[in-house]
């Protein structure tokens, strides 16, 4: 209050400068215990000085001329002819004094072309530091993403970056990313920028001040808020749809029409993102070997940086290069001009890295692919035993409808479980085709052999489970496969009163998990906080072993410990 005192006691001296707009800016602004004074002429700045200097020695407090700056333009240049003073000492020119205000640099140049280069200099700077620390690699990932990146992402938001010069910035900080993953340098990329609008600000002031926010020739800020309040009109027009086997009712979508200012903000920004996500999902898609993952029938997976501290420089090597075909499979080599044959080493057929991973004959005739499968199965035995032997309470008898009455409002509890298929019975019994084979009940006689069977014959319920450890593309044809095998074995279960379900469950083989695996779960009451830790838990396995398949990948023969490590 005390500062806004001070600055309406001297807004009486000067108008403040005209916008192209025609909204005129008021000369005096406050930030917390900083004053800035705009004028169209010197000697008006010199009365606002002077009105103000009169108002602060009346309330007992002083400026500080030797931290303040001052700047005076004539026909667009800067002029030195001039000076200013306030409490009879004079204001340091910013020509030969820049100053640091709120992390920006403000100096006679009156652009940033200074600052951009400070800006370059700081990443090269800070890379070569974190470079040289001599820690591995995903630390040093670690330090850049949250020592440096911060540090840059403030001059990026105010400072007015071209979109090239981003692109150079991503080019160099990717540079060294790449060595510190230990992926190539052929490893893409994806380019992030930042946009600003202040169109929307609450200040009239600025809202009218016709204010651009200039990004270069490349990308414009501007155009791109038009195109993204476009779309989302248009979304309003369309209303809500459903994706996939999304149910009416199942989303909930925020209205154009209905937002206030604060979320039509936040809206325009992530249609922004939404459509620059698009531009570059569209980039990907062109590429052959790299942009393949955009035909997964599978789930994305999230590593967070306690994954990634958990896992082994070679693991997270596999992982990246696994994702977008940049492992040294033979088929890579003789394309890059390494080797003169792309064969593989141990059947002399074409090996890329479905082959290896996936189709050679003598790792399928070794038990090598059938290792990784126990191993996967193993993990979701486990789940599924310590689901089946939790102590559940008795499933309740009738449940009655309470009806309401017109003009009435009914109770409703405000939370709602619902309980899986385990939940319907008591005293599971589960049998696992691990180790040995695996013995269907006397139920109904068939030589088929589903990896995990559930079944309580108390409630008449069975539950059959089918993994498989797919490459990634072809997840949606396994489930099919896998479904229609059992699915005459389940007809002829319920012929004879028995409730079943058949869940062909897909990971795929560098550890991204199907639809299948989360709704095969969720079905059988594994839901909530207990659900991610558990696919996350196949993922991994699934993951760890293809890396190690891949690294054994040219030994010749194939022996496993006692303990089927």
């Amino acid at each position: 209050m005390g500062m806004n005192l001070i600055i309406k006691a001297a807004d009486r001296e000067s108008r403040g400068p005209k916008t192209s707009s025609g909204v005129r800016l008021p000369p005096n602004r406050g930030f917390m215990d900083d004053l800035t004074v705009t004028t169209t002429t010197h000697v008006q700045a010199q009365w606002i000085l002077t009105a103000l200097e009169e108002t602060v020695e009346w309330a007992r407090m002083k400026f500080k001329p030797r931290k303040s700056r001052s700047l005076i333009t004539k026909r667009g240049r800067v002029t030195e002819k001039f000076s200013m003073r306030i409490q009879g000492e004079e204001i340091p020119s910013i020509v030969n004094n820049p100053i640091k205000c709120l992390g920006k640099w403000f100096d006679a140049s009156l652009n940033d072309s200074n600052n951009i280069r400070r800006l370059q200099g700081q990443v090269k700077e800070g890379l070569r530091a974190i470079d040289k620390t001599g820690l591995p690699g995903k630390f040093k990932a670690w330090l850049f993403q949250y020592g440096l990146l911060p540090r840059l992402t403030w001059p990026l938001t105010f400072y007015e970056v071209t979109t090239t010069t981003v692109e150079a910035l991503e080019r160099t900080i990717s540079k060294f990313l790449r060595r510190w993953l230990g992926v190539p340098p052929s490893f893409t990329s994806v380019v992030q920028g930042g946009l600003g609008k202040t169109g929307d600000s609450k200040d009239d002031k600025i809202r009218l001040a016709g204010i651009e926010t200039r990004t270069g020739r490349k990308w414009s800020a501007g155009n791109a808020v038009e195109a993204a309040e476009s779309r989302l009109r248009h979304q309003d027009i369309v209303g809500t749809t459903c994706v996939g086997h999304q149910g009416l009712g199942t989303s909930h979508v925020q209205r154009w029409g209905t937002s206030d200012k604060a979320g039509k903000r936040k809206m325009v920004q992530d249609n922004i993102r939404k459509m620059e996500e698009e531009i570059r999902k569209s980039k990907v898609v062109e590429m052959g070997a790299q942009g393949a993952w955009t035909r997964w029938g599978t789930t994305d997976r999230r590593l967070s940086w306690s994954d990634i501290w958990r896992m082994e420089p070679c693991r997270i090597q596999f992982l990246l290069r696994s994702v977008y075909d940049l492992l040294p499979s033979p088929t890579n080599l003789h394309r890059w001009g390494l080797t003169e044959t792309p064969d593989c080493p141990l059947c002399n057929r074409p090996g890329n890295l479905a082959h290896v991973l996936l189709g050679c004959i003598v790792a399928l005739t070794q038990g090598r692919y059938r290792w990784r499968h126990d191993k996967v199965l193993r993990e979701l035995a486990d789940i599924l035993e310590r689901e089946r032997i939790k102590k559940r309470k008795p499933a309740k008898g009738c449940t009655f409808i309470n009806f309401v009455r017109g003009g009435e409002r009914g109770h409703t509890s405000s939370t709602v479980h619902q309980g899986g298929i385990i939940d319907g019975a008591q005293n599971w019994e589960m049998r696992v085709d691990l180790d040995r084979r695996l013995v269907f009940p006397d139920i109904i006689q068939t030589n088929l052999r589903p990896d995990i069977l559930l079944w309580s014959t108390e409630g008449k319920k069975m539950v059959m489970v089918e993994l498989t450890v797919p490459w990634e593309e072809r997840c949606e044809e396994a489930f099919e496969r896998k479904k229609g095998k059992y699915e005459e074995l389940a007809g002829d279960i319920r012929a004879l009163g028995w409730s079943v379900w058949v869940f062909p469950v897909e990971i795929g083989c560098r550890g991204f998990p199907a639809h299948s695996t989360w709704r095969m779960f969720a079905a059988l009451g594994v839901k909530g906080i207990d659900r991610r830790p558990a696919v996350d838990r196949l993922s991994r396995t699934a993951e760890k072993s293809s890396s190690w398949l891949w690294w054994r990948r040219q030994d010749m023969s194939w022996k496993l410990s006692t303990d089927g490590q």
